[in-house]
């Protein structure tokens, strides 16, 4: 190979000169030599120096780099001969195949798609070396960055070779644990539930979420921020996340650098407009931020889209709406005025969407209240990129803005990158009320690419088997409804307790829509078929008259109104649900049925929290109909800890057996913190409560009644709806295999008859 350098040639390594005579003397002739492929012409036109002109070393040194620019040659050199120059130029092989070896993890198809170097391309060291960086790339997007690519050259006749990548794939590097600094506000655990990635478990073959992914990782990044956002912390910065390999190359820490400022709440709220058109006052109600709530950057951004949208559909679709916020450190509070102003007249030329491999246009145009032809507003689109992000089919969501066909004319970019949307989980525990418990359930988070719902579930215990199918169309009719249907199987073995089985199999409609931001509404339609079996002779005589199968045809509503800041983990706020059922619509079965309960969240300190929780119920017959043995409530350690399964309410004495109540209510207040001296990372906290409730109101109309141990011809009722209360402790873990909770209780007030239970236990684990 030669190299020109100014004053002299550098051949193979050594420096000749170049008589001073020579430099300038005029060119008679350039001729190629050393091509095959390549036409002289083509060598040619690289040249910076042609026939007739004057010999410049530095134009020759210039040419040179330009062949090699090319990537066509291997080698090239430029020698004198008299007043000819020769370009002696060697070609570097063509491709004949592409061939990947020990990839089982990632396909072929996949690596043959993500490297430049195809069949017929010219070979080159440098695209070989990018194209292992390449297919490092895939594997490390994986979570494999223990592999490695070694590419072989085999080199065929006719200056052809064959390129063989060898991959060393290695065990997927894992996140071995993820924390936090700088967190005051929320501890470890609650955050470590707002993130996507997962710590290492036992069962992560089944999941790929505590597999290391840096795109992953600056998603839970932003996670962190929107999650502090809505929870008051206005000034919180997440400055740094950092992945740091272990010793061993096994795994890796995450940790996340938080400063989280001061919680704030909302000052004034003031609407005005730069418009003279638009009376700014009548729109005040289309706003979700109140003066005195805790700041909530997402309910900003909510009022913010909610008046761009009701402004345009009055006539004004270039109109903006900016925020303009204005903190007080001194009151903790940050006063918001929503600002309606003219916008540049640009409208909306093409959306294009990229990168969704699997989920169908639709699903993602239909995020956008913005159409192709309609007027631009970054605004919106912003607010359709935060709808696409938290959809959760995807973990990376970028927009991007680029000029049109005319200037009043933008063309808007959805770069996605999918993540994996369906699920297989196992579950597996022990509880004092159910003995060994599991379940199994297959989840699929974007059915066909429609971003549909749909789970197939098998639970069971050594008293209960149930199996459901649910299926969800979350955006029903291109509208804000969520429809879906289930199929339900459940068989519950109440011998133990009450003298029989009963089995139930039916069929839900189901149809959801928020009629607020914080309130939802659902309605369903149930038809089901309803038996009772297996009862035992020696049962309560109200038990054995109420065997048999009825039919179940069913209308029913819920209403439910969620203030809390986490909907996992509250600390805060509060929560409410109502619901009534009305069955006769058909079948054999006439009642209504209402339910109702609230909880509240209380944040004592940073790491203390105060739990209020109310329930109730009642269920009535109509029609003449009385209430069957089977949609009776039976209660006990579930509301009020202290009784057995059960353990409260109407109850024949003659056989033992609970026979239900059609009245019941129950109250807890508890006290949660971390245990002292515990560190934080081990997720272990304790409770105490105070539980109180009652059950009563039995069916037995009509039957005999008598009191004798053992007579199943008569029935002997204790149905009191006296107080039941008890006070305890608990002490609760997130452990590595899901969560643990052990209750102790001691009741306080009881009647004779009722079962006690004074240590409850759950653990339950999802894989």
């Amino acid at each position: 190979m030669a190299v020109i350098s100014s004053g002299g040639l550098c051949v193979g390594g050594a420096l000749y000169s170049v008589p001073a005579e020579a430099q300038g003397a005029t060119i008679r002739a350039i001729n190629v030599s050393g091509n095959k492929r390549v036409e002289p012409e083509t060598v040619r036109s690289y040249l910076q120096f042609s026939v007739g002109s004057p010999y410049d070393p530095a134009k020759v040194d210039g040419s040179i780099k330009a062949l090699f620019g090319t990537g066509l040659f291997s080698d090239v050199r430029i020698d004198r001969s008299g007043a000819d120059v020769i370009v002696t130029v060697v070609e570097n092989p063509v491709i004949n195949q592409v061939a990947f070896e020990g990839n089982s993890e990632v396909d072929t198809d996949t690596l043959r798609n993500e490297v430049q170097l195809k069949p017929r391309s010219v070979f080159t060291r440098a695209r070989v070396q990018a194209d292992v960086q390449r297919v490092l790339d895939v594997y490390r997007r994986q979570g494999r960055y223990a592999a490695t690519v070694e590419p072989k050259i085999i080199e065929l006749e006719q200056d052809r070779v064959n390129l063989v990548f060898e991959i060393a794939e290695g065990g997927a590097t894992k996140v071995k644990g993820i924390h936090f600094v700088g967190n005051k506000a929320f501890s470890d655990s609650q955050l470590r539930d707002v993130v996507s990635t997962t710590e290492k478990g036992w069962f992560d073959f089944l999941k790929g979420t505590a597999i290391y992914d840096p795109d992953r990782m600056n998603l839970d990044r932003e996670l962190i921020r929107q999650y502090y956002l809505k929870n008051g912390y206005a000034d919180v910065q997440v400055t740094a996340a950092n992945a740091e390999l272990d010793r061993d190359g096994s795994g890796f820490f995450i940790t996340y650098s938080i400063e989280e400022g001061e919680a704030y709440q909302f000052g004034g709220i003031n609407i005005e407009s730069t418009v003279a058109a638009i009376d700014p006052t009548k729109f005040k109600g289309e706003l979700l931020t109140d003066q005195g709530e805790t700041y909530n950057a997402n309910m900003i951004d909510k009022s913010v889209e909610a008046l761009t949208s009701k402004v345009s559909q009055d006539g004004f679709a270039f109109a903006r709406v900016r925020p303009q916020a204005t903190p007080d450190p001194v009151a903790r509070t940050i006063a918001l005025n929503y600002v309606i102003e003219e916008g540049p007249r640009v409208y909306i030329e093409r959306i294009n969407v990229t990168g969704n491999t699997r989920t169908k246009d639709y699903v993602i145009r239909r995020e956008f209240k913005v159409a192709e032809g309609d007027a631009y507003n970054p605004l919106m689109v912003d607010q359709a990129k935060k709808r696409l992000t938290n959809l959760g089919l995807f973990k990376g969501v970028e927009v991007k803005r680029r000029p049109g066909s005319a200037q009043d004319r933008v063309v808007l970019d959805v770069e996605l990158v999918e993540q994996s949307t369906g699920e297989l989980s196992f579950g597996a525990g022990y509880s004092t009320a159910e003995g060994v418990i599991g379940d199994v359930s297959i989840t699929e988070r974007n059915l066909m690419g429609n971003g549909q719902f749909l789970r197939l579930q098998l639970s069971g215990s050594l008293e209960r088997l149930q199996v459901n199918l649910s299926f969800t169309e979350p955006r029903f009719l291109d509208r804000n409804l969520a429809a879906g249907f289930d199929l339900f199987h459940k068989e519950v073995d109440q011998t133990s307790q009450s003298g029989f089985q009963s089995r139930r199999t039916g069929a839900s409609l189901r149809l959801g829509f928020p009629i607020s931001e914080k309130l939802w509404m659902q309605t369903s339609y149930t038809a089901s078929r309803d038996q009772i079996f297996n009862v035992n002779p020696a049962a309560s005589r109200a038990i054995l008259q109420a065997q048999g199968t009825s039919y179940t045809s069913m209308m029913g509503s819920t209403l439910t109104y969620d203030l809390r800041n986490d909907a996992k983990n509250p600390t805060k706020g509060l929560w409410f649900q109502t619901g009534a059922d009305f069955a006769g619509l058909g079948g054999d079965v006439q009642y209504v049925s209402l339910a109702a309960e609230a909880r509240g969240y209380y944040p004592i300190t940073d790491n203390i929290t105060f739990v209020a929780r109310a329930v109730g119920g009642s269920i009535q017959g109509w029609g003449g109909s009385d209430v069957r043995l089977i949609d009776l409530f039976f209660k006990g350690g579930e509301t009020v800890r202290g009784f057995d399964r059960a353990g409260y309410g109407p109850r024949d004495l003659n056989t033992g057996d609970a026979l239900g109540g059609q009245y019941y209510w129950a109250t807890t207040a508890e006290v949660r913190f971390p245990i002292p001296f515990v560190p934080d990372d081990l997720g272990i906290s304790g409770a105490v409560f105070a539980d109180a409730g009652s059950l009563w109101g039995s069916n037995v109309n009509g039957l005999p009644q008598g009191c004798a141990a053992g007579d199943t011809t008569r029935v002997c009722l204790a149905d009191s709806s006296a107080i039941r209360s008890s006070v305890g402790a608990s002490l609760m873990w997130a452990s590595p295999v899901g969560p643990i909770r052990m209750d102790f209780a001691k009741t306080l007030t009881k009647e004779v008859y009722d079962d006690e239970q004074f240590f409850r236990f759950g653990a339950a684990t999802k894989f």
